[in-house]
């Protein structure tokens, strides 16, 4: 979903324009002040500080419920514990990912 954000970040952005005023149909060997490392740069910003401030929000959450749970039966604590650290690996693994995604963004796109 964030990918999909991101690369639609990049291609509605302008494009590059030549000397003559048009728009290139080659892209420039060295990226100048058209913006587009700019454009790269946000996208990857949005990528990342979205899948971090979700990923948080989901662990907080995530964590609350996990000790009320505890709080409310003892006895199932080592489930319930092993479980969220289960959910927390996956919303981890979720922010590392949309990190790649913005790595791929900068240096591929």
């Amino acid at each position: 979903m964030l990918a999909i954000l991101a690369l639609i970040l990049c291609l509605t952005l302008p494009l590059s324009v030549s000397a003559s005023g048009t728009e290139a149909d080659e892209p420039a060997e060295t990226e100048s002040a058209d913006g587009s490392s700019g454009t790269k740069a946000l996208a990857a910003a949005v990528v990342v500080g979205v899948a971090a401030a979700a990923g948080a929000v989901a662990m907080g959450l995530a964590i609350a419920k996990s000790v009320e749970g505890m709080a409310r039966q003892p006895e199932a604590s080592g489930k319930i514990n092993s479980a969220m650290m289960l959910g927390l690996v996956f919303i981890e693994t979720a922010i590392i990912y949309a990190l790649i995604v913005a790595i791929l963004i900068i240096f591929v796109l």
